[in-house]
């Protein structure tokens, strides 16, 4: 999973490229005389762990070649990292219609991909840190930005329920919303079908 690195970490990775390419090994003495030890420990572990170097034998990388690290940095990331979350949340208004109809309705691309995300306001500084942790934007109530970002909605109670391993809001506020907007007709239409009488029940 590629994520986005502070500049010191683009540098390094530039450096490596522009001497190896990405078929060339090379080591973590490459750097030996340009930082401290500690400086290079964190260089490498930063650029491993985001993805743009891998390890090819016990002490030797390769970089990822920039086509996979700047597609990478487009891939739809949160979904899946928002499960290792430690506190409640839901995926609320059209992200909620987004989970609940399988995607048949969809409010993303790769130049701008939202996600509303009902939080507790008592856990927003874990929510903060969660995402710079994961260096995915993210803003409160409202904002954009170029690709992937979180917009968080504090709220002092949360009622979800889980589809597909993450908490969404529940199947009959869902229904309500996309109900109530006529561009989301085929949405309300689609999750009728796909949920049958539970859907119509609860709604």
């Amino acid at each position: 999973m590629i994520c986005e690195i502070p500049q010191y970490g683009l540098r390094a990775y530039a450096l490596f490229f522009s001497k190896h390419g990405s078929r060339e090994e090379f080591k973590q003495s490459e750097l030996d005389w340009i930082v401290g030890q500690s400086m290079k420990k964190k260089i490498f572990a930063l650029l491993l762990r985001s993805g743009w170097i891998t390890k090819s034998s016990k002490d030797s990388y390769r970089c990822t070649s920039p086509e996979n690290v700047m597609n990478g940095l487009f891939e739809f990331k949160l979904p899946t990292i928002i499960k290792e979350a430690k506190k409640g949340y839901a995926f609320t208004g059209l992200s909620a219609v987004e989970i609940w109809s399988d995607f048949s309705y969809v409010q993303r691309s790769r130049e701008r991909s939202p996600y509303f995300i009902k939080v507790l306001k008592k856990d927003l500084t874990y929510w903060k840190e969660f995402f710079n942790r994961h260096r995915i934007p993210y803003y409160i109530n409202q904002g954009s930005t170029i690709g992937e970002y979180a917009i968080l909605i504090p709220v002092q109670a949360i009622t979800n329920e889980e589809k597909d391993g993450i908490k969404v809001e529940t199947l009959k506020e869902t229904l309500r919303l996309s109900k109530s907007n006529d561009m989301h007709l085929y949405a309300y239409d689609y999750i009728k079908k796909r949920y049958g009488t539970a859907a119509t029940q609860r709604a």
